[in-house]
């Protein structure tokens, strides 16, 4: 009995409080006094949860010297913390602070600053008060005290609700704005068209899709019109006004396929082999490029082809007397500056000479030495003598008149006439003639000895002790008598270096897979350019030269060494016998690179069209053809004649 009266008590005892303490509340609620505290709790209770830190805690000290502690504020309502801190002998004890401009405002004001506070603060959605962010960066610490004015507080926090981006959305959106503006991409919907494209033609390659006729034809359709919308649009500023439109009917399109074909696999593989398709494309593209640059580049033009035609015609019309050059007693001056041009083209020939007399200081002190081929021999000689370069000396030889030129006392000259040289260059069913690799070395120039020239020039100028030689496919912009005044050091050929980082170094050039090469010479030396070059003639026959040349070329027989052209053999025989001059005496790449700076282009003093975009070629670049053809007389009646125009 004793027992379920205590039960029973117990039972009364758990269902009359809780009623009692709700009613105790309910009343506490009705009454005015008590409603800060109902709103500091809401308030606390809410913020306590999305800033996860305390925040408004306010220890007072009863004593004179008491700690003060920082807090934050929020929207005029100091927060509640239940943390306790140690504050030394003093009495401990804590207090929920609000302001006096929430102690005059109405009910309806604080239940709007509470919903504001429930909701949470606009932003980044992470319900952290901005007052709170600013005074942690600060680090500042604040005592808040009781006696301050409410006008005080609004204006602070009007002040600095202004000055926060995040709190004033004009200020925010410029910002947004100038970020959006900063990051704008110029051909983003040209790239948004092209991925256009290759979707669509995914789907032409997918099997439920090209069951639907209808969304075929549309497709094809819409490839159409978004190919002609792109052409040859590089930046969206290039595209037409009706862009959008036609991008917004395609991804109707599109999306029309992606609900008729689900499957991923197909769609990656119809991708890969689409990929697999354009490497192969992209692969026989650039073979056809090559052959057909170095096709047009090799190539005579209708009217390069006339001009030695009319020239021979009207050279052997001239008497005996008439088809002899003036000045030939210069011709052996050793006092004078000489140069030595081999070639078969007479307009780039004219120019090289016409350019130098122009910008030669005395042009009477300069001879040119010219020699070409037995087919171009008279049509040179006519060019010049109709167009005599003031007082200066010209002679124009073939190299027929060299007998010393002969098999048995040039190797490469032997090997350019054998027939596994003819096979290797006329013969086009075997394996390797069609191989890119080759292709750029199968240049019908290699065959002529005017090309290997170069490497006896001791032998073509036997009383001269200096010579510049220069290729024709350069211009002269100054004077070059200084080449003739610099110290060559006992050095035999003075000529610009052209290695940079990693290229135009001698593994560039030379097999260092042989063991005669490898033994002989250092991969990374640097190589250096021919086109204008000042050779030592005593210091080449001092040397032996020729016979270092001629010793590496019996050696290259099988082209095991190096492959055809001058340059490898150059840079051979001339190993650690070239002095480095300075680099404003000769600009190379006019002819196969269009960033070569115009500045060391105007500062040059030779500028070399080295490439196989030759200015006097359709495909030259026009930005640097000017240079070149304004030592050009259009106006000449041989140049009138055969249609040769800038």
């Amino acid at each position: 009995m004793v027992r379920r009266n205590l039960v029973l008590g117990l039972l009364c005892l758990t269902v009359l409080a809780p009623i009692v303490l709700y009613t105790d509340r309910l009343s506490a609620a009705s009454n005015p006094s008590s409603n800060d505290e109902v709103l500091d709790e809401v308030s606390g209770l809410k913020l306590t949860n999305s800033v996860k830190e305390p925040v408004g805690v306010i220890y007072f000290d009863n004593s004179s010297n008491s700690n003060q502690i920082p807090t934050d504020r929020v929207d005029g309502f100091a927060s509640s913390t239940t943390a306790e801190l140690p504050l030394g002998k003093s009495e401990e004890h804590k207090s929920r602070v609000l302001s006096a401009a929430v102690d005059e405002r109405s009910w309806p004001e604080r239940e709007a600053v509470i919903k504001e506070v429930t909701n949470g603060v606009t932003g980044n959605g992470l319900g952290k008060p901005e007052s709170v962010e600013e005074h942690k960066e600060m680090g500042s610490q604040q005592t808040i005290p009781n006696s301050i004015p409410a006008k005080e507080e609004n204006e602070f926090e009007k002040q600095h609700r202004q000055t926060s981006p995040r709190n004033n959305p004009e200020k925010q959106q410029t910002i947004l704005i100038k970020k959006s503006s900063d990051m704008t991409i110029p051909d983003a919907r040209v790239r948004q068209l092209k991925d256009q494209l290759i979707r669509a033609k995914v789907y032409l390659g997918i099997g439920p899709i090209r069951a639907n006729p209808h969304l075929v034809r549309e497709l094809r359709l819409r490839i159409k019109d978004t190919q002609r919308v792109l052409g040859d649009a590089t930046k969206d500023s290039d595209l037409p006004k009706n862009t959008y439109e036609k991008l917004k009917a395609m991804e109707l399109i599109l999306n029309k396929g992606k609900q008729i074909q689900d499957d991923c696999a197909a769609v990656v593989k119809k991708l890969r082999a689409m990929v697999h398709s354009s490497e192969e494309q992209l692969r026989i593209h650039k073979k056809q490029e090559l052959f057909l640059t170095q096709l047009a580049a090799k190539t005579i033009s209708k009217g390069l082809h006339c001009l030695p035609l009319r020239l021979s015609n009207e050279y052997f019309s001239l008497n005996s007397s008439q088809q002899q050059f003036p000045y030939r007693e210069k011709f052996e001056d050793p006092d004078l500056y000489h140069y030595a041009l081999f070639s078969d083209n007479i307009l780039a020939t004219a120019v090289v000479v016409n350019s130098t007399i122009c910008n030669a200081n005395n042009p009477a002190d300069h001879v040119f030495h010219i020699v070409t081929d037995r087919l171009n021999h008279a049509a040179m000689r006519m060019w010049f003598l109709a167009n005599p370069p003031g007082k200066a000396a010209i002679q124009v030889q073939t190299i027929e008149e060299f007998t010393w030129l002969n098999d048995s006392y040039s190797p490469v000259l032997k090997q350019l006439r054998s027939q596994s040289m003819i096979d290797y260059y006329f013969r086009t069913h075997h394996a390797t003639a069609n191989s890119d690799a080759n292709l750029k070395y199968r240049n019908p120039k290699y065959l002529s000895i005017l090309n290997h020239l170069r490497f006896y020039l001791p032998e073509v100028f036997p009383r001269l002790s200096k010579v510049v030689f220069l290729d024709d496919d350069i211009v002269v912009q100054k004077d070059l008598t200084g080449l003739w005044k610099v110290n060559m050091k006992g050095k035999v050929n003075g000529a610009i270096e052209t290695c940079g980082e990693s290229f135009h170094r001698f593994d560039k050039y030379l097999n260092f897979s042989n063991p005669l090469i490898a033994k002989n010479f250092n991969p990374r030396a640097c190589g250096w350019a021919y086109g204008m070059n000042v050779f030592d003639l005593d210091q080449w026959r001092k040397q032996k030269i020729t016979e270092v040349y001629h010793y590496w070329q019996n050696l290259n027989i099988d082209r095991q060494l190096w492959r055809l052209g001058s340059l490898p053999p150059g840079l051979i025989t001339f190993y650690n016998h070239t002095l480095p001059i300075d680099h404003r005496w000769h600009i190379l790449g006019l002819g196969y690179n269009a960033q070569v700076d115009l500045r060391d282009i105007e500062s040059a003093a030779v500028i070399h069209y080295n490439g196989n975009m030759k200015p006097w070629l359709d495909i030259g670049m026009p930005k640097y053809r000017g240079y070149w053809s304004k030592y050009v007389n259009y106006d000449h009646i041989f140049i009138r004649d055969c249609n040769i125009n800038p």
